[in-house]
């Protein structure tokens, strides 16, 4: 792909967004604090999933290890 084409599909993007959003119809400083709370929110979330998924999936792991019988290793003894 060119720079042109990529730029061309960037700037659609941005218009889908603007449409989708009914954010065209904001005056600027309306658009400014519009995209500034969703950059906001958008980045919170990908925080939150950052941070707390791998806990959760852990934590799933375990439980649903605990049900079907699996030992986790640091509780087997070994027997001679």
């Amino acid at each position: 792909m060119d720079i042109k084409r990529v730029k061309d599909y960037i700037y659609w993007l941005y218009y889908q967004y603007l449409l989708i959003t009914c954010s065209y119809a904001l005056e600027p400083w309306e658009q400014s604090m519009f995209h500034t709370i969703m950059v906001t929110v958008f980045a919170m979330v990908v925080y939150t999933a950052y941070v707390f998924v791998p806990i959760h999936v852990r934590l799933a792991f375990e439980f649903f290890s605990q049900i079907f019988g699996v030992q986790p290793d640091s509780t087997v003894s070994v027997v001679n």
